[in-house]
């Protein structure tokens, strides 16, 4: 017979105290965007073209479309960030958000802009791609 899981109240207080330490370290992330979005996204969209997973005619105007994608990102809430990402979510175990959310842009939306040729690679080369930059200044 198999066992039953009946938390107590210790065990759903030490699962809330997860759960909420996850989302305040993620809502930090997100906050922290602000603080380096220009390089972040000249960064992030420099390793993408350097690593040729998008091919462009214009660089200026994908890093621009990033940008934009990344102060979507700091003023969008929780179901519009989880919209987006939804399709990603089991693409790598520890995402993270903002890398999750700038792969589903340049895979979903940044492949139908008029400056790209195409994009190369699998959803896990792009995320490990994007993510490099990312951590460098978003711990």
């Amino acid at each position: 017979m198999p066992k039953m899981f009946r938390p107590n109240n210790r065990e759903g207080k030490i699962l809330s105290k997860i759960e909420s330490s996850k989302e305040l370290k993620k809502k930090q992330i997100i906050r922290g965007i602000n603080e380096c979005i220009e390089p972040l996204a000249n960064a992030v969209t420099m390793k993408l073209i350097e690593d040729k997973l998008i091919e462009t005619t214009n660089k200026n105007s994908i890093e621009e479309q990033i940008l934009k994608c990344l102060e979507k990102l700091s003023r969008a809430d929780d179901f519009e960030i989880d919209y987006k990402t939804a399709p990603f979510r089991q693409l790598v175990v520890n995402t993270h958000i903002v890398s999750l959310y700038l792969t589903a842009f340049v895979i979903e939306d940044l492949i139908n802009h008029k400056a790209v040729v195409d994009i190369y690679g699998s959803d896990i080369e792009i995320y490990g791609c994007i993510n490099k930059q990312v951590v460098k200044f978003l711990p």
